[in-house]
């Protein structure tokens, strides 16, 4: 009876005790969550502000701007007729007051300083503005509507590339890692060299050999001229267009994405862990499923994460090559006119994905592996 009465006292005291460890967890995870978040924003503006110094080169694109402004506007007025007669004193003072007049509109004459700052105000709460010299083709300048405008053409091109060459590396790495030694392993690892290529360079040659010698793909650009008028026409002629680009991305990286996650697979296979599941007769699947998939699942999930935030991105210079008109070819376009507004819209996308991507990573790290705490270890083992 004792022994009873006992136990019946000590049920509140768990209770009470497993309610204190649960709020202490929460505190914990909420504590960390915040810390992380406040971190992670800091990177942001942080890479936001030095995106937009280095693409106005610390004020030297102000005075290459004013310099333009200046003979811009003076040949349109030197050269329109309804000036010519006008005397040259007065003539100078209007191009004078144009210039002054452009200067102020752009913000030109305000502090670099100043206007960094509400460069990066903007960015950060998405006010993008307006584009100096790009626009949409729908001719408009809101960097918005041109980011927008070139988003489906970016997701087309390096989703279809970046899914196919994840999956179907990581599949074959996983196969080769079966047959260390063999015949080929042995190519793979020989041909693992040719992704030191960038994927453009790979793009000029299947351009010139399906596009100028053989002629049964197109050079470049998005659809056919003229545009075809059903949706399975328009529909082919994408995905025709869309065979060379996707492959010069694929190629560029994918022996040397087997030959990585092959090499990532052969040390895990090789831990006294999976050779114990082995001598006790466990079948070849179950030990890969088990024994070298789980443990890998983070750093899988971490390359498919990162692989979903590059989708964004675009390539600037493959996009160039085809003339696809996605973000790599708007960013290209960007930096050689210097348009800031848009480079900052590009990378302030890219920047919140990646801080974004961060964080919920952390979470779910937690959740595929039991090791890993949210925050920290809490109280040490006895």
């Amino acid at each position: 009876m004792t022994s009873i009465a006992e136990n019946v006292e000590n049920v509140p005291v768990d209770v009470q005790k497993k309610k204190q460890q649960t709020l202490m967890t929460l505190k914990r995870v909420i504590k960390y969550s915040g810390v992380r978040l406040i971190s992670l924003f800091i990177t942001v503006v942080i890479g936001v502000y030095l995106t937009i110094m280095i693409a106005n080169m610390g004020g030297y694109v102000d005075t290459m701007m004013k310099a333009e402004i200046q003979e811009r506007i003076t040949m349109q007025i030197q050269m329109n007729p309804a000036f010519q007669n006008m005397d040259p004193a007065t003539r100078k003072e209007l191009t004078e007051k144009e210039i002054q007049n452009e200067i102020k509109r752009l913000n030109l004459d305000q502090p670099l300083l100043l206007r960094s700052v509400r460069f990066l105000r903007n960015a950060l709460t998405l006010n993008l503005g307006r584009a100096m010299n790009l626009s949409s083709d729908s001719g408009s300048r809101n960097v918005r509507a041109i980011i927008l405008e070139r988003i489906p053409y970016t997701l087309l091109l390096m989703g279809t590339a970046n899914f196919i060459l994840f999956f179907t590396t990581l599949f074959l790495a996983l196969a080769l890692s079966r047959k260390y030694g063999s015949f080929w392993d042995k190519i793979i690892i020989g041909l693992s060299p040719t992704s030191s290529a960038p994927s453009w360079l790979y793009g000029i040659f299947l351009i010139l050999i399906f596009a100028a010698v053989l002629k049964i793909l197109p050079f470049g650009g998005v659809i056919d001229a003229p545009v075809p008028k059903d949706f399975l026409g328009r529909s082919l002629s994408v995905l025709r267009h869309l065979i060379l680009p996707a492959s010069s991305l694929i190629i560029s990286q994918f022996f040397y994405s087997i030959y990585n996650w092959r090499t990532f697979f052969l040390i895990y296979s090789s831990e006294d862990y999976v050779e114990m599941a082995k001598a006790k007769g466990l079948p070849s699947r179950d030990v890969e499923r088990r024994y070298i998939l789980r443990p890998t699942l983070p750093t899988i999930i971490t390359a498919f994460a990162l692989l979903l935030i590059g989708t964004w991105t675009g390539a600037i210079i493959t996009e160039t090559v085809f003339q696809w008109p996605g973000l790599g070819r708007v960013t290209f376009r960007a930096i050689g006119l210097y348009d800031t507004p848009v480079i900052v819209g590009t990378t302030i996308i890219y920047a919140y994905l990646l801080a974004i991507t961060v964080f919920l990573l952390d979470i779910v790290y937690a959740l595929v592996d039991p090791r890993v705490k949210i925050g920290g270890g809490g109280e040490p083992k006895k």
